[in-house]
């Protein structure tokens, strides 16, 4: 469940940067709105989907606050989850081993 997460964030990321580096130009300097409107979408959901796994791996792999915590403001920051992705590789190599 942690790789889930763990790509999942780095999506949730990817489509951060397409809104804020793509998207928000787009629509404010060529007149593009949809832009912005389907490139939100994608990343809304990508955000809820992501919240809803952080919680599901905080119960499921019982991760401390403190690293669910970190996991959701690296979510709200401009490559956030790029910057957390080696801690998230090291957690999902943690949870393979505990269940081994």
């Amino acid at each position: 469940m942690v790789k889930w997460l763990r790509y999942t964030a780095l999506a949730e990321g990817t489509s951060f940067l397409l809104l804020v580096g793509v998207a928000m130009p787009l629509k404010y300097f060529a007149g593009m709105p949809l832009a912005v409107k389907y490139t939100g979408w994608a990343h809304g959901g990508l955000f809820v989907l992501l919240c809803l796994l952080l919680l599901l791996v905080m119960l499921c792999a019982r991760w401390s606050l403190g690293r669910g915590a970190l996991v959701f403001a690296a979510a709200l920051v401009p490559l956030g989850p790029f910057l957390l992705d080696r801690h998230m590789r090291r957690w999902e190599e943690e949870s393979v081993r505990s269940k081994a």
